[in-house]
């Protein structure tokens, strides 16, 4: 028996080495890169995924030729997130245009251990009838249909990020953040190629309880706070499923800083990770609902 102990101290000790030691090379190769060179490789890491990271910001966002694009969107996705431990208040904008119904859906809320928000456009084959909207297909915009979109994120007044760009699916994320989806607020800019799909887009607003005071047009720009979701969310059991998501994230993002606690920056943090816990890392740039084949590891 003493000697059954003595082997099992033994082997805890050496794998505490051989632990402490890897370890310790990982922080050194990490302290060995310039910053350019991390945000590079990180770049190159998160991109198959659809994100890419943003170090003037400190958040990832998604690119615009991101895989998620072929997927659309489906009322359902919203329904089921709370599942892969998203939560958030979600804002979906109907409208006709062009012979199609249009969605333009804003989102703010917990991504896991990332607190962030999105604005996606989306449109139907054809024109559709308010019952048909929870079941419908929804396809992304091509090219020649993105808008120039501008959000703030704001939670209890300070900012989290600003980004604008050309977009059909405009994100931004906040690595290691935790935030109830009611602490957030989201100033938002859509700027539109004609005045007709600016009143069919303020008639959707109109339909969904948005007044004049809370929505502004300037020429073919309008601007927007999202703050309280003015469209009905779900039930009882969904609000039970969110707040047992939101118990686990908390706990997540404190055991992301615990892990990663030799770092203060995102790009360090998230390098750290790839080369300590890859699995790790791979559910880390996993924003979103959909999910994608596992990335190489980079030697």
């Amino acid at each position: 028996m003493y000697l059954f102990f003595g082997i099992l101290f033994a082997l805890c000790i050496f794998f505490y080495i051989i632990h402490y030691c890897r370890k310790r090379r990982i922080i050194k190769r990490i302290c060995s890169m310039d910053f350019p060179e991390k945000c590079c490789l990180l770049n190159e890491l998160s991109r198959p995924f659809g994100f890419e990271y943003l170090p003037d910001q400190d958040i990832f966002t998604s690119v615009s030729n991101a895989w998620q694009r072929e997927f659309g969107y489906r009322t359902s996705f919203d329904r089921t997130a709370p599942h892969l431990n998203i939560v958030f208040d979600c804002e979906p904008i109907y409208f006709d245009y062009g012979g199609q119904t249009w969605l333009i859906e804003f989102w703010k809320g917990q991504y896991g251990i990332n607190a962030g928000g999105e604005i996606g456009i989306y449109h139907a084959d054809a024109l559709l009838s308010p019952e048909q909207y929870e079941t419908a297909h929804f396809h992304c915009v091509s090219d020649d249909q993105l808008l120039p979109m501008r959000m703030e994120l704001f939670s209890n007044n300070e900012s989290l990020f600003s980004i604008e760009r050309f977009h059909w699916w405009l994100t931004g994320f906040r690595m290691g953040e935790y935030r109830e989806p009611s602490d957030l607020e989201m100033q938002i800019t859509l700027a539109f190629p004609n005045r007709d799909m600016l009143q069919s887009f303020w008639e959707g607003l109109r339909g969904a309880g948005y007044t004049k005071i809370q929505a502004c047009t300037c020429n073919l720009t309008l601007s927007l706070t999202f703050s309280i979701p003015h469209t009905l969310q779900t039930g009882f059991f969904h609000r039970l499923f969110c707040r047992t998501a939101q118990w686990r994230n908390r706990l997540l993002c404190r055991l992301f800083r615990w892990i990663t606690r030799p770092f203060s920056c995102t790009a360090d943090r998230m390098l750290y990770l790839y080369y300590f816990l890859p699995f790790a890392f791979r559910r880390m740039v996993n924003f979103r609902k959909c999910r994608r084949p596992k990335a190489r590891r980079r030697s």
